[in-house]
């Protein structure tokens, strides 16, 4: 994986990078077609066509991929087939086929290539792209792909890059560092994948022009200050001010300073050591 750049042929090439694409193995090959479903587009509305979510629409038409966020098929060997793009996420995604002739979609792993053969369960080895219970990940493994609650699929450490890291595991719970520095506490029969998520080099890739955020689906953000003040409360006023009161959403909800977290959160619980804010401090 790396990064390309072009000669500056125009102002919006000049600045632009995009991916190498080097750990896909086959380009030209099309996804899988049973894992395939159609995503409608809603432009930010809701079932009133109200916006509830501004500056979404457009952007190129796409496909979902049928992700296998559950791994629960154990017993089975499975041969990775390939590396795949996928326009859904910023991480890669094997297609795998197990030996009773089943195919699915898992995010794939730094280091994953294709001909590999993975595996599920509680007795399997901790090797790069095997899923397995908490219970049974070694202390200071990397992880990816974490469930939050057994048997529900994963919900932590999927984008590209990222990475959490096994503390300890004893009876019930087991210990794990997210990405963000926040160490939570998780039951022990959730599972988890090997490995850190591919594609690390995402987030060094620089758009270069206004353009390439419009094929993603989103629309241009106008400042609040720029508005009137019928339309923000940070509108108005004469010639260019800050609009006279802390930053705030069309909504009149602060921006900045206050957490944005449930007070009652039932998992609040499960957090051992809350992650810090650069700007902040300790979170509260």
């Amino acid at each position: 994986m790396g990064i390309r750049f072009y000669k500056p042929t125009s102002p919006g090439r000049r600045n632009a990078s995009v991916s190498d694409f080097a750990e896909i193995t086959d380009k030209k090959k099309q996804p899988e077609k049973s894992l395939l479903v159609r995503i409608k587009k809603h432009g930010g509305r809701n079932n009133q066509g109200k916006i509830t979510t501004r500056h979404r629409g457009g952007g190129h038409r796409r496909m979902y991929r049928i992700i296998d966020f559950k791994r629960r098929k154990d017993g089975v060997p499975a041969e990775v087939i390939s590396i795949e793009y996928d326009p859904n996420r910023s991480a890669r995604i094997a297609l795998i086929e197990y030996r009773d002739g089943e195919k699915s979609y898992i995010i794939a792993p730094q280091g994953l290539k294709a001909g590999e053969i993975l595996e599920n369960g509680p007795t399997v080895d901790p090797k790069v792209g095997n899923c397995l219970p908490l219970l049974n990940v070694p202390p200071g493994t990397e992880i990816h792909n974490i469930e939050m609650q057994p048997g529900r699929g994963a919900q932590l450490c999927r984008g590209a890059g990222t990475v959490a890291v096994m503390n300890a595991a004893e009876g019930d719970w087991a210990q794990i560092t997210l990405p963000s520095g926040e160490v939570r506490r998780l039951h022990s029969a959730c599972r988890a994948t090997i490995g850190k998520v591919g594609n690390s080099d995402h987030n060094n890739i620089v758009l270069g022009k206004a353009g390439r955020k419009r094929w993603m689906g989103r629309r241009p953000h106008v400042r609040g200050t720029a508005m009137n003040p019928v339309a923000h409360p940070m509108g108005g006023g004469e010639g260019k001010n800050s609009g006279g009161r802390h930053p705030c959403s069309p909504t009149g909800k602060l921006a900045k300073g206050g957490g944005t977290r449930k007070r009652r959160k039932s998992s609040t619980k499960a957090i051992i050591r809350r992650r810090k804010s650069r700007r902040y401090g300790q979170l509260k």
